[in-house]
């Protein structure tokens, strides 16, 4: 993972709803989008704003069935990303990152 995904992820997960609606979606093996809107204070396109993001950023997948949009998480981007702040911390540079 180099830096420019690095920085990607930390910004989509550095926003408090973004990081809430990530949650949900990791909490579960797949949830409706209109389940994501019921939750406080988040409207439709609030939600599909920050499912973009979060989907732009490899965290996610969107897939439609019917007239249902299902989001589910993608662990590789999560444990990739991991390693890579695990890196940083060691002091250990990525040579792509240059």
């Amino acid at each position: 993972m180099d830096r420019s995904e690095v920085e990607k992820i930390s910004k989509a997960l550095a926003d408090e709803t973004r990081l809430r609606i990530f949650e949900a979606i990791s909490a579960s093996e797949r949830i409706k989008c209109g389940d994501l809107v019921s939750m406080r204070g988040v409207t439709p396109a609030t939600v599909s704003h920050h499912l973009k993001i979060l989907s732009e950023a490899g965290l996610i997948t969107c897939r439609r069935e019917g007239q249902f949009v299902y989001s589910q998480g993608i662990p590789a981007t999560i444990s990739a990303y991991t390693r890579a702040l695990g890196k940083i911390v060691r002091g250990k540079r990525n040579t792509r990152w240059r």
